[in-house]
């Protein structure tokens, strides 16, 4: 019953504005000190620090910085972070780019697993996750990518949320949150509770939101007083997600379950105004036992199945096709024991994957033919200490079958892929490290790129694919200078990634529903090719990292350019960026400023015609924090695009005609206990 009262009371606060402020008791030293606490990657293979990460380098988001980022999309949350960008298909479907690298080449995980949503297919698919309910949302690039696959060949994205506990809780724990917004009329609603029965954790989590039609400082195309103005039509979002888990823990280690249903329904801002309704629910199971054989510490066996489904839909409400996926991944990691001064984890991984996208009218593939996957993979990852240098190699072995659907008469592909790492840390003074990593990747063509063969409505392209594509095979060498104690902090990252048969999207004219050419046909048409590619970016930062009241101040520059060899520059380009976020902490008050500026973005592949323009971003936020009881309540007000700047997007198809948002005010309490 106390569990119950807690999560009551909790919820109850949002109401507190009415209370005399007698009742308030002062905040703490606890919750005002900014006594920075070790902050763990969980998708790391040996768990380490994000300090630690020199030669994988890794960003973990979390706490008040991971809230005052939320945004309505994964690709919105994480779109200012190192070398990261996003795909900003209108508010509802906007995934992460990294490096310049997008779609298949970037994996994104929930708690260690794969998510198995077609996010990856097209720019138009929301990843099928959930950051308000998240503990932490990791970056992960190198060595620690071999774990996840060929699709994690551009780097890997973790969102965490402890759905399955692995700790037992002292007493129940939560938090609740409700915020609004001004821009597009946001209403959420998150809260996550945690407890435990004897040996039993217990973990339940929700989230609501809902926004409108988003306001746009101008037109929708830019300098054409005809489009949309004030507001930009169908960039509505209607989302909810629930998810609960149990496990057993003991001293021999913890076997648990859970389940999650998301449910998401968002329009396309595109002249067809179509709409998606998305559906998927998710089982996991997680078991790790300690000491299960001679010489090795922890083995550690997860399940996830995954039914996944979403109908894109006309503006009046007619179904036009219907994607798929059904996936189940296996994980089995045994970690060992010192071996001759080595730790590390080795493994294998399944998957297997049924997708399809039929007419939902006759039942028909209309684009990709029903394709069944499978994966099975070995790896092993470890590290070792010499002396002032940290060796870390990692090896991976995988087999990838495609079977499309025997009546579409397209061929089965097999591919053999192997991938291997070395990478190097060398503390060459207490505090300061020199990292040199090399990465050989290989990446199998997915379904869409070998299968396709048909219009695709949300993105206006008529796609097709080419059976006969190679694997491509990634060369990433990086070099990294970093400081990671003191209250000053740095880093910088040169990196260079020499990408065989790159596979990418090439258009052309315009055709119409048949594949026919037509000047003023609704689709353009673009093909799967493949080229030889060369990334080439450098990122930086210096930091003021705040141990005690007083200001906080971030420095960060971050550019990258990809180009095919002797054919101009890769598409959909990230700009080059550099920015500044002051902060400043003085009792149960905390502020900050953030400002960011993109360059014009004019490097151009060949098929490309719209050079993206600069913009600067600034944004503020205000927290204030206050106790009742053992229950820490924070008020807090968000301020985005404080100039009101035309915002487009260069890794946007949509950059054109979809800018983001204009000035918006979110405002809203959060309780936690």
């Amino acid at each position: 019953m106390y569990f119950q009262r807690t999560l009551l009371a909790s919820a109850a606060l949002s109401a507190l504005a009415g209370l005399p402020s007698s009742v308030l008791a002062q905040t703490t030293s606890q919750t005002t000190s900014q006594t920075l606490s070790e902050v763990v990657v969980t998708a790391s293979p040996f768990a380490g620090s994000e300090d630690a990460q020199l030669f994988a380098p890794a960003k973990v988001l979390t706490g008040d910085e991971l809230r005052n980022k939320l945004g309505n999309s994964l690709g919105d949350t994480l779109s200012q972070e190192l070398g990261v960008s996003a795909s900003a298909f209108g508010a509802g479907a906007s995934r992460p780019i990294v490096r310049g690298m997008e779609g298949p080449r970037v994996k994104i995980l929930e708690n260690g697993m794969t998510v198995s949503d077609v996010s990856s297919l097209s720019n138009d698919h929301a990843p099928a996750t959930e950051s308000a309910t998240a503990s932490q949302i990791e970056i992960l690039r190198g060595p620690a990518a071999l774990l996840y696959g060929s699709g994690a060949i551009g780097g890997v994205v973790n969102v965490v949320n402890n759905r399955i506990p692995t700790e037992l809780s002292t007493q129940p724990s939560g938090e609740v949150e409700v915020r609004s917004g001004t821009a597009d009329n946001l209403k959420n609603t998150s809260a996550t509770l945690e407890g435990a029965v004897g040996k039993i954790g217990l973990h339940v989590d929700g989230n609501w939101r809902d926004t409108g039609d988003y306001a746009i400082p101008g037109n929708a195309k830019q300098s054409d007083g005809s489009s949309a103005t004030g507001r930009l039509p169908n960039s509505f979002t209607h989302e909810s997600s629930f998810g609960a888990g149990a496990s057993l823990m003991d001293s021999w280690g913890h076997v648990g379950a859970s389940v999650a249903r998301l449910d998401d329904h968002y329009g396309i801002p595109t002249a067809e105004k179509s709409f998606i309704d998305l559906k998927q629910t998710r089982y996991d199971i997680d078991a790790l036992l300690r000491a299960p054989l001679p010489g090795f510490d922890t083995f550690r066996f997860r399940l996830g199945y995954t039914d996944y489904a979403h109908t894109e839909k006309q503006q009046d409400g007619t179904p036009n096709t219907v994607f798929a996926n059904r996936a189940t991944e296996t994980r089995w990691e045994l970690t060992h024991q010192d071996w001759a001064g080595w730790r590390g984890n080795l493994g294998v991984q399944t998957d297997t994957s049924n997708f399809s996208a039929l007419s939902a009218s006759t039942g028909k593939a209309d684009t990709v033919p029903q394709t069944r996957s499978q994966t099975f993979a070995a790896f092993v990852v470890e590290e070792r200490q010499f002396g002032t240098l940290l060796i870390s190699a990692g090896l991976r072995g995988e087999a990838v079958k495609r079977s499309p659907d025997g009546m579409s008469g397209k061929p089965d592909r097999d591919y053999q892929l192997g991938s291997w790492s070395l990478g190097s840390l060398w503390s060459f003074v207490p505090g300061y490290g020199l990292g040199l990593s090399y990465a050989a990747s290989q990446r199998a063509p997915a379904a869409e790129e070998l299968y396709s063969s048909g219009p695709h409505e949300s993105t206006a392209t008529y796609d097709i694919g080419d059976n006969s594509l190679k694997k491509e095979t990634s060369h990433n060498i990086e070099l990294s200078l970093q400081k990671t104690t003191g209250q000053w902090r740095w880093k910088t990252n040169l990196f260079q990634n020499q990408v065989g048969n790159y596979i990418y999207g090439r258009t052309a004219g315009k055709v119409d529903d048949s594949g026919n050419a037509s000047a003023d046909g609704e689709f353009t048409q673009r093909f799967w090719s493949q080229g030889d590619a060369t990334i080439r970016g450098a990122e930086a930062e210096i930091s003021y990292r705040l141990n005690q009241e007083g200001p906080s101040v971030r420095l960060f520059a971050d550019t990258s350019h990809g180009s095919l060899d002797q054919q101009g520059s890769l598409p959909l380009q990230p700009a080059t960026r550099y920015g500044l976020n002051l902060g400043y902490l003085q009792g149960a008050w905390r502020s900050g400023i953030n400002l960011l500026h993109a360059q014009q973005q004019d490097r151009l592949a060949a098929f490309e015609n719209y050079v993206t323009p600069s913009y600067t971003q600034l944004d503020a936020n205000l927290a204030y924090t206050q106790r009742l009881d053992a229950v820490r309540v924070t008020w807090f007000a968000i301020l985005r695009n404080l100039l009101n700047q035309d915002i487009r997007v260069s890794t946007s198809v949509l950059r054109e005609t979809v800018p983001l948002s204009g000035r918006s005010l979110i405002v809203g309490v959060r309780t936690q206990f």
